[in-house]
């Protein structure tokens, strides 16, 4: 059963108090709290089995081996990899982004090649491109959206070409909450050899995903946004693509053998992880995705939407009130600005009410220009929040709107 109340108990900072109001948490879409059973693997980690990885013949450096690599076998369940050489330990999306992006273009691309993006993107999907475009003179194609946020499909399909060598999506929008149709978009490239990476980051905290499933060829997301720790991440690629690929970093780790003439590159999943690894991380990591296991992703998925179905229920009775973001298929994640009222102003005195929401652009400037605005207030729930706490935003709101 899924109980609001035994699971708000793993998350302790729940029960603090901001400006001496109990601490409402909107903000997940940025960062998620953490439940006790990974910050208690942390300091396990540190204080039972702390040695450096893969290098050592003593018993801690090997207990420490074990587990980082145990660690990477149930990152490739949880995602339903074909092998666990297909996952890369990153310290978060945006390096595993740029990995690809770096060594994708080195091996690939050449002057005039193309790479899909969308309007909806988060930054650590279009800047890593344009480093790319000045160094190799390579063209981002963009695939505009509709007014519901969804993308425009007729057009995805119009902007192949003999250049595309890429496309690379947000599986859900930071922004919108749009749930892209990543299956249909990965046919259409596969009909044309295209690869397809996915920016997972905003999908697996919410939401079962199956990469063998969706025959994605690159996918990659944050731990802390799936109640594990910061600077942690993972890369998924299709072994076919890795073993393809030429290491992004240069070190200890990824090498089989080094003279001064020649380096010889390590097998997989080490040829793409250089210096010592975040074995603490990883270990940590590994227990936020049981943790998630445990309480069932379907059951995760479930009481969020009913969450999203009421929050936009009650928002939408606020005057004045536009949200951003109204597809059919969306995740939890509500965009929205009231009157004329600065998304700053609404967020700084929302926080003086304890209630945490993000303000601003989010990361994605190029799909608040689509939109015709600056900047939004974002809502962003998990599976700790509760509608009592939807309650609180909405009254909170509703007193901005009359101080203004």
């Amino acid at each position: 059963m899924f109980d609001i109340d035994t699971i708000r108990k793993d998350f302790p900072i729940l029960g603090e108090t901001i400006y001496n109001k109990p601490l409402v948490y909107l903000d997940n879409g940025a960062t998620t709290q953490k439940p006790r059973c990974v910050v208690e693997k942390i300091e396990q980690g540190y204080y039972t089995l702390n040695a450096n990885i893969h290098r050592g013949v003593h018993y801690l450096s090997q207990k420490a081996t074990e587990a980082h690599e145990e660690a990477r076998k149930t990152v490739q369940t949880f995602l339903n990899a074909h092998s666990s050489n297909e996952i890369i330990f990153t310290r978060g999306t945006t390096e595993a982004i740029n990995l690809i992006a770096s060594s994708f273009s080195d091996e690939f691309m050449e002057a005039g090649d193309e790479v899909i993006v969308s309007a909806m993107e988060h930054h650590s999907n279009i800047v890593p491109w344009q480093i790319q475009a000045a160094r190799k003179n390579i063209a981002l194609k963009v695939i505009p959206i509709t007014s519901k946020g969804d993308l425009c499909m007729d057009t995805y399909k119009a902007l192949f070409s003999e250049r595309t060598k890429l496309v690379s999506l947000a599986h859900v929008s930071n922004v919108l909450g749009t749930v892209n149709p990543v299956r249909e978009i990965i046919e259409e490239a596969h009909k044309r050899g295209i690869p397809v990476l996915l920016d997972g980051a905003q999908a697996v905290p919410h939401i079962k995903v199956d990469v063998q499933d969706l025959d994605v060829d690159f996918y990659v997301f944050s731990g802390h946004k799936i109640y594990g720790p910061t600077g942690i991440g993972v890369l998924y690629g299709k072994e076919e693509w890795l073993d393809k690929l030429p290491p992004y970093q240069g070190g200890g780790e990824m090498i089989a053998s080094v003279s001064f003439e020649k380096t010889v590159f390590n097998e997989l999943p080490f040829k793409f992880e250089a210096g010592t690894p975040d074995y603490i991380g990883s270990t940590a990591l590994a227990e936020a995705l049981n943790y998630v296991n445990r309480l069932g992703i379907t059951h995760i998925a479930n009481y969020e939407n009913e969450l999203l179905e009421y929050a936009t229920t009650r928002l939408m009775e606020i005057e004045g009130m536009r949200i951003f973001g109204e597809s059919d298929h969306k995740s939890c994640v509500i965009s929205f600005l009231v009157g004329n009222i600065h998304h700053y102003d609404m967020g700084m005195i929302l926080d003086r009410l304890g209630i945490a929401v993000r303000t601003g652009h989010h990361c994605a400037e190029p799909l608040m220009h689509a939109l015709g605005i600056e900047g939004t207030v974002r809502a962003s729930f998990a599976l700790y929040n509760t509608k009592n706490e939807i309650n609180t935003l909405i009254e909170g709101i509703d007193r901005v709107r009359k101080m203004f």
